[in-house]
């Protein structure tokens, strides 16, 4: 790595601290790996860990007008460098110029969608911390362009996990507890399998509203959470088949709740096949892992909390955990201090009343 890169290197460090949003924070990370990796597009995408998809992307007004494409070749398509693949990998980043070894046609990503666009290579950065997935990275370089060298892929990669640490801290941010809210019924939303708005009600409408705020995106454009829920659902077509991920997405919705997406196929009469997606605040289960990764709770304390918000009682945990009651107390203590409470009504009613309603805005 040479002197350069370890300059910018150290000032994405300093930089790291003055950012408060997670959507901030991804527009300085581009800004400063553009002045050691040159490159001609990007995007950042910030990922539920729990399934692997989008909950809110930056894409370059370049990559803008594929975006849709690279969804379909992430998940309808075999090809090179799928993130899930990356997640799994020793080294979760890597260059199509790398894996195809210089033959870059192999890839039907690029013979479909970069080259046709005037892309050339692509560096694909899984954002990994302490085993989990936050985010994912891409950057291009246009045709008449260089290939990202392996000097430029170890610099990214010595980069992934601060970038990810950054996006885990932003992603879990707890909401302000004066934060206006109102409720809002559970949004539906059918859309056509090219993702084509057929029908939705009042509060879908009020969900995909509110995520092209998020986003900075047009309201012509569909938010990539939903993009990335509908891609997953129709990627499952064996129905015998057990799918790896699930089609769902829960997100942080800044100075308000969790709220989950999830998408599935319709079928009927017609041969022509339909999404269905439901937008809903998100119940315990699914905000558990989050919230426990927000207040650093040790894995066996999560699965005490777990306990907790099933009914557990004390003497239930200690035997479904095989330890004894004494022990369970002392987790319990621990969790206590650490999200400010001082009794288990206490505990459920923190960690769920700051979650369950959205914003007004």
């Amino acid at each position: 790595m040479n002197t350069h890169m370890n300059v910018i290197k150290q000032k994405m460090v300093t930089v790291e601290q003055d950012v408060i949003t997670s959507w901030d924070y991804r527009s300085v990370l581009i800004e400063n790996l553009r002045k050691a990796v040159p490159f001609d597009g990007a995007c950042c995408t910030a990922v539920d860990p729990q399934t692997l998809l989008s909950t809110g992307a930056i894409t370059e007004e370049g990559i803008e007008a594929i975006h849709h494409s690279l969804f379909e070749y992430e998940y309808l398509h075999e090809d090179f460098n799928h993130y899930e693949q990356l997640v799994k990998a020793v080294d979760s980043v890597a260059t199509l110029s790398g894996a195809t070894e210089g033959h870059l046609e192999r890839s039907p990503r690029y013979r479909n969608v970069l080259q046709p666009a005037g892309f050339k290579d692509e560096m694909r950065a899984a954002l990994m911390y302490q085993g989990a997935c936050w985010g994912y990275l891409t950057l291009f370089r246009y045709y008449d362009g260089p290939l990202f060298n392996e000097d430029e892929r170890k610099f990214i990669s010595s980069l992934v996990p601060s970038i990810a640490f950054n996006l885990r801290k932003r992603s879990l941010a707890l909401p302000i507890e004066k934060s206006l809210f109102r409720e809002v019924e559970s949004g539906i939303l059918v859309l056509s399998d090219q993702f084509i708005t057929l029908s939705s009600n009042a509060a879908a409408n009020y969900w995909v509203n509110l995520l092209q705020k998020w986003e900075c995106i047009e309201s012509h454009t569909l938010p990539r959470p939903i993009r990335a829920v509908c891609s997953r659902a129709l990627s499952n077509t064996d129905a015998a088949k057990e799918p790896a991920f699930m089609a769902k997405v829960c997100i942080r919705i800044p100075d308000g709740p969790f709220l989950t997406i999830q998408a599935s196929q319709l079928k009927g009469a017609s041969a022509n096949v339909q999404l269905a997606v439901w937008f809903e605040p998100s119940k315990p289960s699914d905000t558990l892992p989050l919230i426990s990764e927000a207040y650093g709770l040790s894995e066996r304390e999560k699965q005490i909390l777990a306990g907790i918000v099933g009914g557990f009682s004390t003497r239930e945990l200690a035997l479904s955990l095989h330890i004894t009651a004494y022990t369970v107390q002392d987790h319990l203590k621990s969790i206590f201090s650490k999200t400010g409470v001082t009794s288990r009504r206490e505990l459920i009613w923190h960690l769920f009343s700051r979650f369950n309603k959205t914003p007004i805005f």
